[in-house]
């Protein structure tokens, strides 16, 4: 650990997190954005859904860990939302377990850590279904049936954002927010499903939103934190 102590923002998620530092990826943009301010770190894990994040919960997020973080942006959906396959194999996660992952998670960093931890859901973005199959076109065999589709997206960010509504959780609506822009199905992904760095502007516009009309007391959006050596500089 390396000081002075900065506060701790951690993306918690699948591919759209782990991949977040890649192609001008909204977390990079984050961590550019609070340069001196919060240090932005990854927990993302590509493949993943709601019930391999809940078995792993507690060590990524440990309860006596001597800094707790400030923030957690929560993402998974994408994945839990594929089509079943018949072997039982596959990512997919029914649509009320899935809920009730999301639930655990949302309880388990609320009432587990810091009082000051923060959460914002991500909710599940939109796909070019046409560019997936494109991308993919590689995948063969028993796994060849196993889709993604922007109507399945929609119900499980539909159901995502219902929870935070009833829970009290921040959330931010990917699946209509990349939807906004006209050219999203070209501009927004490089293979359909990860963003582009155009698709990763909206994400972090997203966020950024969510903080800054947020009444949590300190602040956490980045205009209001203050910049660590804010002094002039000696030299």
């Amino acid at each position: 650990m390396v000081g002075p102590e900065r506060p701790q923002y951690v993306l918690f998620g699948s591919s759209i997190v782990q991949f977040s530092f890649s192609n001008g990826g909204w977390g990079a943009s984050l961590a550019d954005l609070y340069a001196r301010k919060a240090d932005i770190i990854l927990r993302g894990y590509s493949g993943w859904n709601s019930r391999g994040a809940l078995e792993v919960l507690e060590k990524v997020f440990p309860k006596d860990a001597a800094t707790q973080p400030s923030l957690v942006i929560v993402y998974f959906g994408g994945n839990d939302s594929m089509r079943a396959h018949p072997s039982g194999l596959g990512p997919q996660v029914p649509l009320p377990e899935y809920i009730e992952n999301m639930r655990k998670i949302a309880i388990y960093l609320k009432q587990s850590l810091s009082d000051c931890t923060r959460v914002i859901f991500l909710s599940a973005p939109p796909v070019n279904e046409e560019k997936i199959r494109e991308s993919f076109s590689w995948i063969s065999g028993k796994f060849q049936d196993i889709r993604r589709t922007n109507h399945a997206c929609h119900v499980y960010s539909e159901a995502c954002l219902e929870l935070c509504r009833e829970m009290n959780v921040k959330a931010v609506d990917l699946w209509t927010a990349i939807q906004k822009r006209d050219d999203w199905a070209t501009a927004c992904f490089t293979d359909g499903i990860h963003f582009s760095s155009e698709g990763s502007k909206i994400v972090v516009e997203e966020i950024s939103r969510v903080l800054k009309e947020a009444d949590w007391e300190p602040s956490l959006y980045w205009e209001s934190m203050p910049t660590e050596f804010g002094e002039d500089s000696p030299c």
